[in-house]
């Protein structure tokens, strides 16, 4: 069993020690009145990297790049401070979503031979996240309608970081710093929810023929949450679309778009994005 131990340190810094080795958790952030963790900090290794995953994804190992770009890269990216209490991982999934893809990737992580080790109070049950209590019993703390009791887990409140949330946060970056298959866990989850929400998409919005890029960023819009259908449909209906698009959010989430902007940009030069159309019929990114 992972025992975890922490410290606050230059007055806002966590960091956590597991097996001997020290790591940073996240610095401690004030937001609308309440308070988190964040940890966005972290080397080009253990960043998402596109072309370690394109042999096995193909081009959906490239689509998901500027969105992981934008959510941090991280394979331990953290924040604990805002309403979803918990998102995590280099696509930020977050935990307040009911079976959303947070939910799916702590069932895949609960698969895992390491599952015991850094989780051993909880476990799977008709694939559902459920916590062993003392006494033997198991409760569920997600169904198809709510993760209240997920989020207490993880994060019992925004109005102060507790000792849980330190200590639950710094078992899932550990785990996802040390171990390949949660590596590997976060980008099949991550890929497996962009390829089914495209299709959504792509009948929502009627993208059947759209270029890559523009997908891209409505799928990074709703990835996000950061606007609704009207705001959407007016872009695509625009003359110039994709620049449409990537003005939703502005000047909210100017930084968010830089990001976008550019990592698009060098896809394009590059040659990567501009090369592939969405399917209806295939339900896919084809060549075009």
């Amino acid at each position: 069993m992972k025992i975890v131990s922490f410290s606050l340190e230059q007055g806002n810094k966590y960091f956590g020690k597991i097996d001997g080795t020290r790591f940073f958790i996240g610095s401690r952030v004030s937001y609308e009145g309440g308070k988190g963790l964040l940890n966005v900090s972290g080397t080009s290794e253990q960043k998402y990297d596109r072309a370690a995953f394109r042999p096995i994804y193909g081009f959906w190992a490239d689509f998901i790049h500027p969105t992981a770009m934008a959510e941090g890269g991280l394979f331990h990216t953290l924040n604990t401070y805002d309403r979803a209490h918990f998102t995590f991982s280099f696509l930020q999934y977050a935990a307040h979503v009911p079976n959303g893809d947070f939910v799916v990737y702590l069932r895949a992580l609960l698969k895992l031979p390491l599952a015991r080790e850094y989780f051993p109070d909880l476990a799977l049950n008709s694939d559902r996240v459920c916590r062993v209590m003392d006494d033997g019993g198991i409760v569920a703390l997600e169904s198809d309608t709510s993760t209240a009791l997920l989020l207490d887990y993880l994060n019992p409140s925004l109005k102060e970081i507790e000792d849980t949330e330190v200590i639950q946060a710094a078992k899932f970056i550990h785990w996802a710093q040390n171990d390949p298959a949660n590596r590997q866990a976060q980008i099949e989850v991550g890929i497996a929810h962009f390829k089914s929400k495209m299709s959504q998409y792509a009948t929502q919005y009627g993208l059947n023929g759209r270029d890559d890029a523009i997908c891209l960023v409505v799928a990074d819009i709703r990835h996000q949450g950061r606007a609704k259908s009207p705001a959407i449909m007016a872009a695509l209906n625009s003359s110039k679309p994709l620049g449409a698009l990537l003005g939703i959010g502005e000047p909210k989430y100017h930084e968010r778009l830089v990001v976008l902007r550019r990592e698009i940009k060098s896809l394009t030069s590059q040659g990567t994005l501009g090369t592939h159309k969405y399917s209806t019929t295939k339900k896919d990114l084809v060549a075009k």
